[in-house]
C-alpha cells in the first residue's frame, strides 16, 4: 500500500533513481542501491543525517524524527526534509545526495 505522497517522491528524487520503497517501522523506507536514505512516517519525509550533516538540517529549521519508547522520547538520525526539495529539482538532488552519502558512511562504519 502506498500513498500519493510516497508515489510523488519518485519524482522528487528523480536524480537518485532507482528509488524503491518498503514498509517498515510503521512507515515506509526509501532506498537507493539497497541503502535506506529516507523514511516517511504519516506522510512526512525524513532524510538520513549524521554528525557531518545534522547541522545543515538544523540550519534549515528541520526537526529530528522522534518517537516514544518506554515513556521516553528517542531521536533517530533522520530529519524532516526542507520544504525547498518539493519545488526545486536542484535542491531535491542536493538533499537526496546528502542523505544517501550518510547512508553510505553508515554502512562503512
Amino acid at each position: 500500500m502506498t500513498s500519493e505522497f510516497i508515489d510523488s517522491l519518485h519524482d522528487v528524487f528523480s536524480t537518485l533513481q532507482p528509488v524503491t520503497t518498503r514498509r517498515m517501522f510503521g512507515g515506509t523506507g526509501l532506498f537507493h542501491s539497497g541503502l535506506m536514505f529516507a523514511i516517511v512516517i504519516d506522510d512526512l519525509l525524513y532524510l538520513k543525517a549524521d554528525k557531518e550533516t545534522s547541522q545543515q538540517f538544523i540550519n534549515e529549521g528541520c526537526e529530528p524524527f522522534t518517537y516514544s519508547r518506554q515513556g521516553k522520547q528517542v531521536a533517530l538520525q533522520y530529519y524532516s526534509a526542507p520544504d525547498c526539495i518539493y519545488d526545486d529539482p536542484d535542491d531535491a538532488a542536493l538533499w537526496a545526495q546528502l542523505a544517501f552519502s550518510c547512508a553510505l558512511r553508515s554502512r562503512r562504519s
